[in-house]
């Protein structure tokens, strides 16, 4: 399974835009939009999920399964399941905004 915030997250660390990650898997513009759009895990057929996958691999982005340990190698980005925002600058309100990681 893939989120939405992990595939715009995984293109931002490939350095692809939408255009280059359709054409690299395959797929049309709109499904990536799509994709992207999403709310939550990523919704679509199994072809069109393998071809994303694949191609974020062969641009070498490693997904890794929550909970699961990341066996690659090489450098990366992991979300925690719960993480604090500190805002800039001084705040009459409690300036630490929770954000939740989309599951």
């Amino acid at each position: 399974m893939i989120t939405a915030s992990q595939l715009r997250a995984a293109r931002a660390l490939a350095n692809v835009d939408q255009r280059q990650l359709a054409e690299l898997a395959g797929l049309s513009l709109p499904t990536i939009q799509r994709m992207e759009a999403s709310d939550g895990v990523i919704r679509g057929n199994v072809d069109s999920l393998t071809k994303l996958i694949a191609a974020l691999d062969a641009v070498g982005i490693e997904l890794i399964g929550e909970n699961t340990a990341s066996h690659g190698g090489g450098r990366g980005v992991r979300l925690k399941a719960v993480a604090t925002l500190r805002t800039n600058g001084p705040s009459k309100t409690n300036d630490n905004i929770p954000i939740q990681a989309a599951e």
